[in-house]
């Protein structure tokens, strides 16, 4: 067992949090005198239950773990910033984060004046496990794992994930934002073997509820309460949490979505590398397709005059030359490729 405390920043380990009137009492009452709320405009005149307790029940019945391994937040992005917050030392630690991958991880260290160091993935986008081990020391207090990774779409190898775990001195956390999508079935089964695991996953794509900004860290409870005692005290509105059982009990629709997805996935990939300016689709474990092409700010430029909106990720590292197309509905993905076609047309004509 990890014994978390040891990690954390000491002000943090001496923070005393603050309490909210719905963490002193919970539950129902016949009237409410102590959170100096609004009298009038039921049910949104009081403040939602800061802990998410019936949201995490249902969760946790569905993820196959205790409710108290769950934290939810306003997206994933507020679990990655808490975690940097909580465990890293402003101008003394780092984390390592694999190179290319999700940009926030960087991002949010670099708010909270913590250093990055990259490690480069392999050319054929596996993790550099030598790497990211040789890069930590001491003041190295996390290191972050997109799997599968965006933007290049493939799952790491269980084996050097796992290598990670148990040879990383610190707290390892997996973003599985598009486990759904993928061929297995990810890392929470292992989550009481490794103490030092935290898991991200999100309503934002499988769930098809990006708008509601809902994400969830799952890992040792030990853990989790030192997130809860540092975040603000009501970070999932009522709306979010209300929604979300409501999107709860669609899972059989979601699953449909899902094999719609996946589908459809199949479809761009076949009809994409038909095309004489695609160079390489690379196999993708995600909603998305990293696509190789000759010239990917012309290609972006066409499609943007039609309104077609896909991301030009040529400047990244082990991605040049590069453009990422989310998967879309069997209409909208007729209509990109409908259009890929036309492009292919109008330079060949060019180069007569």
């Amino acid at each position: 067992m990890i014994v978390f405390e040891k990690f954390l920043r000491k002000n943090i380990s001496e923070l005393i949090p603050y309490s909210s009137a719905r963490k002193e009492y919970s539950g129902p009452a016949a009237m409410y005198f102590d959170a100096n709320e609004n009298p009038y405009n039921k049910p949104y005149n009081r403040y939602p239950d800061p802990l998410q307790s019936e949201l995490k029940e249902k969760l946790s019945k569905i993820k196959g773990v205790k409710s108290e391994q769950i934290f939810t937040g306003n997206g994933s992005d507020e679990i990655i910033d808490l975690l940097i917050r909580a465990f890293c030392e402003p101008g003394k630690d780092n984390i390592i984060v694999p190179e290319p991958s999700y940009g926030m991880y960087e991002v949010c260290a670099q708010i909270n004046n913590v250093g990055v160091r990259k490690a480069l993935l392999k050319p054929d986008f596996s993790l550099d496990t030598s790497t990211i081990l040789s890069l930590a020391d001491e003041t190295t207090k996390l290191t972050f794992l997109c799997s599968p990774n965006n933007p290049t779409g493939n799952l790491f190898a269980c084996s050097d994930i796992i290598k990670v775990l148990k040879d990383f001195g610190g707290i390892v956390i997996l973003d599985e934002a598009y486990i759904d999508f993928s061929s297995n079935d990810g890392f929470i089964k292992y989550l009481n073997d490794y103490p030092n695991l935290v898991i991200l996953q999100t309503f934002s794509k499988a769930w098809g509820m990006a708008g509601i900004r809902l994400g969830f860290g799952f890992g040792d409870a030990q853990l989790i309460d030192i997130l809860n005692r540092i975040k603000y005290p009501y970070n999932v509105s009522s709306l979010t949490q209300k929604t979300a059982l409501e999107m709860i009990e669609r899972q059989s629709e979601v699953e449909v979505w899902i094999r719609n997805i996946l589908d459809q996935r199949r479809f761009l990939e076949e009809h994409l590398r038909q095309l004489n300016f695609v160079k390489e689709v690379y196999p993708s474990e995600a909603n998305f397709l990293l696509v190789k092409v000759n010239d990917p700010a012309s290609i972006y430029s066409y499609l943007e005059s039609s309104k077609l909106i896909i991301r030009n990720r040529s400047k990244m590292p082990l991605c040049e030359g590069c453009i990422r197309i989310t998967v879309g509905t069997a209409i909208e993905n007729k209509t990109l490729i409908d259009r890929m076609i036309l492009y292919q047309t109008q330079i060949n004509t060019s180069a007569v």
